[in-house]
């Protein structure tokens, strides 16, 4: 494939549309299955135009409930049939243009023969029985295992609104939707409009909703049940949060409303465009299968990112401003003006992920959130883009079954840096003007790319062409490093050397970064020359740091303006090793660490290495965000030397040293909750002997908790890891402590901690219910048991069914939808960290050609993570037997 592939694809695509349109040939039949292509989606959408919805639903909280769609939509010709989506529903009448007509249902979509269907204006109506869903798409139901009370909600992208009522399910389909709903009467009813009525009916009230204004069906939602709700009128439009009532005693609303009003009043003003939608709801709502959903003006969050037995950390309240502000940006950027295709996704995405970094950073507390993005977003972008499986930013979707094949950190966390650093090169008010101008023209329309890089190319007065082309539609991350020499003390040259990801992704981009030389003083580094550069092709030089003194440390993309993985000289390495903590600025610190942690992935600088320099200097750190990364990257070398199943002394007094540091953490931040939660929850990840076991089972009954608040959650936490390494009495404790703690997250810490146990026979049982597609517990209740089977220490488990569970993977990946696969695929392919492993995984990906694409990835992304894990420990220098 030639470098303008995606491009040519698109053209070809486009082409072939206009070949039909011109020539007014019938189109192909649909194909007959559950997705949609890209094709026939264009096809259709060049046909309907003016669509309205009048949906009327009928909820009991039993299993199934009914609808009546009435859909009415110009047609252009009538050379062909038309399809109406409907998901697996019992039609029980189907009317068109007034006429009663036997429904040709495939269990899929609906198809509306030409003789039955009138150029101009058309009127459909589907009466249906539907079961709700369990798996977090469409309607999805649930019962709350406290008080029994059912909840349902909707959740539609990428195009599940037809597995709720017969919709056209594409993007560029937008429509106004008018709704009425049926439901017991002490529910509530939310959807993207405030009722306009609420009356008696029978078995229960009957809700009105006015016309919305023009929406695609994936921003569309409803949502029913006996929700807790707060209210807050305070600013300018009424908020309102919503969650189940057993567990409205862990929301603070305050928060919510807060960051929310502060929010709305950050975009108002970024965007010069008021917010559309006259009301702000959001929702806590369980089993929720992502992180939030933009539904307009009914926005969705997973409970399980945002319930707090205890009060919240500082973290833990960054995180849900981070979240409000993506799902808030959204309002504009996906709802208000929404991409034509599924290959769009991740422009919203990734303005939504720039968006809420900028707003969190600028409108709340959380002024170090750039920080937060650079240790977090950003490294997962990088690790994701040095994968073989990386892909384009702008990448074909064929299919709505290909929708999320390629929703990761290029998705998200690369084309936000991407726009970041587009910003710092066009400059802020140019961005920001460019931005405004396409909302204002592609209001309540769909657009695709060339006319969001239009709209920034026309503020800034250039062709972006290029720059599209550049990083767009090429894969890779490229990586930078200083060259210079030094003389009588002084820089007597100095370039920049850009080299590309690899011989397979050859491109090297433009972007502007800053080049910064630092001097050691007293111990501590001082920025000594600071040069802002734009750099291109495999070498630029800049002549302004010539003549300054000859540095101590050089890094070259100071302050995080640019995407691009920095490679340190020799010199800059030794020196970060040896200085972190005489680093007073916390960015640089990061990125120093960052380097660091680069060398043990990239298996150059010993895991053993990297060891002693956190043992030396987690302790010192003294700025909460980044002790979280630095704790984290210990975690993740304790993970390490647990896959490598190193059991000798050198691991033992490692072991031990990492759990000593991490509760001397703890002891020594009493009274301050939130560095020793932080350090908490790093002692949770690194306990493993006798010892450390026994302390934590100790802190269940109250003993040497050092002034921490050991509430429900740290329970659970502490009751799963004494059950994963089978401590005396712990299978007893989960039975204890589900009795204490009924709760749907009672029930999933239960099952995750009974699944970990390091048992042949429970394991057994749990592969096979895990793979029992027909099995009857709850999707939510399948994933926990997925990321608990098989944790790192317990290889030789792992292997007992490694070969079984790797030859069944075509079987299920054909059998299962891309929902569950996204999961499985993620969790249960097996992986060793050995020779052997790799080489199983390796016959595995030489044979498995015929996976669909998001397990293929996984395959791939598994055998290459499996590799590094195996040079990460051929690289270390310490005793390993």
């Amino acid at each position: 494939m030639n470098n303008f592939a995606p491009r040519v694809m698109a053209l070809a695509i486009a082409s072939a549309f206009a070949f039909n349109t011109a020539t007014a040939a019938p189109a192909p039949a649909r194909a007959e299955n559950a997705y949609l292509s890209q094709l026939d989606a264009m096809a259709r959408s060049a046909r309907v135009s003016n669509v309205d919805y009048v949906l009327d639903f009928t909820l009991t909280g039993k299993e199934s409930f009914a609808g009546t769609t009435t859909v009415s939509f110009d047609l252009a010709d009538l050379d062909s049939a038309v399809t109406l989506d409907l998901d697996k529903a019992t039609v029980k009448s189907l009317t068109v243009n007034g006429k009663q007509v036997t429904p040709q249902y495939n269990k899929w979509f609906i198809t509306l023969a030409p003789q039955d269907l009138s150029k101009g204006r058309n009127t459909v109506t589907v009466s249906y029985e539907r079961l709700h869903s369990t798996n977090g798409e469409g309607l999805h139901r649930m019962v709350d295992p406290v008080d029994g009370r059912v909840y349902t909600y909707s959740h539609f992208e990428p195009a599940a609104a037809h597995q709720m009522f017969a919709v056209f399910d594409q993007p560029d389909l937008k429509a106004t939707y008018t709704v009425t709903v049926n439901a017991p009467n002490d529910w509530h009813v939310v959807t993207t409009t405030r009722e306009s009525g609420i009356a008696d009916a029978t078995g229960g009230k009957r809700w009105t909703f006015p016309k919305t204004k023009k929406l695609s069906p994936y921003n569309f939602s409803l949502h029913a049940g006996p929700y807790k709700v707060w209210e807050d009128n305070s600013g300018k439009y009424p908020m309102r949060l919503f969650a189940r009532q057993s567990v409205a005693a862990q929301v603070t609303p305050a928060d919510w409303f807060r960051y929310t009003k502060s929010g709305i009043g950050f975009f108002e003003n970024y965007f010069g465009i008021p917010y559309q939608f006259e009301k702000y709801d959001q929702l806590l709502v369980p089993d929720f299968l992502y992180g939030a959903m933009e539904n307009a003006a009914a926005i969705t969050f997973a409970e399980g990112g945002f319930l707090y037995k205890a009060e919240m950390t500082a973290a833990q309240k960054a995180r849900l401003a981070e979240v409000i502000m993506h799902e808030m940006a959204h309002q504009w950027f996906g709802d208000l003006v929404t991409m034509k295709w599924w290959n769009g996704l991740w422009l919203n995405e990734s303005f939504a992920a720039f968006m809420a970094t900028l707003a969190t950073a600028e409108a709340t507390e959380f002024k170090d959130a750039w920080q937060s993005f650079f240790q977090d977003d950003k490294q997962a972008a990088y690790a994701q883009d040095q994968k073989v499986s990386t892909h384009p930013i702008e990448v074909p979707v064929p299919s709505s079954a290909n929708a999320f094949d390629n929703i990761d950190a290029i998705t998200y966390s690369k084309g936000a840096s991407t726009l970041k650093q587009l910003r710092h090169m066009l400059g802020e008010e140019v961005f920001r003007k460019g931005v405004h101008n396409y909302l204002v023209k592609y209001s309540w329309q769909n657009a695709k790319l060339e006319d969001f890089i239009g709209s920034l190319g026309e503020a800034a007065g250039r062709d972006l062409s290029k720059w599209t082309q550049d990083w767009l539609y090429q894969a890779g991350v490229n990586t930078i490093a200083a060259n210079y020499t030094c003389a009588n003390g002084k820089i007597k040259a100095f370039s920049l050397q850009q080299a590309a990801a690899s011989r397979a992704l050859p491109t090297l981009r433009e972007q502007r970064v800053q080049v910064a030389a630092f001097k050691l003083e007293s111990g501590k580094l001082v920025l000594a020359k600071n040069v802002p550069v734009t750099y291109s092709g495999a070498k630029t030089n800049v002549p302004g740091m010539v003549g300054a003194a000859c540095p101590d440390l050089v890094y070259p993309n100071y302050q995080d303006w640019g995407f691009v993985k920095v490679q340190l000289d020799k010199r800059s390495f030794d020196t970060a090793r040896t200085t972190l903590a005489g680093v007073d600025d916390p960015l640089l610190r990061a990125m120093l660490w960052q380097s660091l942690w680069d060398g043990v992935r990239d298996a150059k600088l010993p895991l053993n290495d990297f060891i002693k320099v956190a043992l030396a200097n987690a302790p010192q750190e003294k700025d909460y965000t980044l002790l979280g990364d630095v704790l984290g990257k210990v975690s993740t070398s304790k993970y390490y030397l647990d896959a490598m199943a190193l059991d000798n002394a050198w691991s033992r007094e490692t072991g031990k040293q990492l759990e000593d540091m991490a509760w001397n953490g703890v002891v020594a931040h009493k009274g301050n909750d939130n560095f020793q939660r932080r350090w908490f929850a790093t002692y949770l990840n690194v306990a493993s002997s006798p010892e450390a076991l026994a302390r934590l089972a100790g802190m269940l009954e109250g003993r040497g908790t050092e002034g921490l608040n050991i509430g429900q959650d740290q329970r659970w936490a502490i009751i799963g890891r004494l059950n994963r390494y089978n401590a005396s009495g712990a299978a007893a404790l989960v039975e204890a402590e589900q009795a204490r703690d009924k709760s749907d997250t009672g029930q999933g810490a239960a099952l995750a901690a009974t699944v970990a146990r390091p048992d042949p026979k429970v394991k057994a049982e749990w592969l096979a219910t895990i793979q029992n597609l027909q099995t009857e517990l709850p999707f939510s209740k399948v994933r926990t048991a997925m990321g608990s089977l098989y944790p790192a220490e317990q290889a030789k488990l792992a292997e007992q069914t490694a070969e079984a569970r790797l030859a069944k993977l075509p079987a299920i990946d054909k059998a299962a939808g891309p929902v569950f696969m996204r999961s499985y695929a993620g969790a249960m392919i097996p992986a060793s960290c050995t020779p052997a492993s790799v080489q199983r995984l390796s016959r595995a990906a030489g044979s498995m050609k015929e996976l669909s694409a998001g397990t293929r990835r996984a395959l791939l992304d598994t055998l290459q993570e499996d590799q590094r894990c195996v040079a990460i420990e051929k690289a270390m220098t310490a005793p390993k037997s």
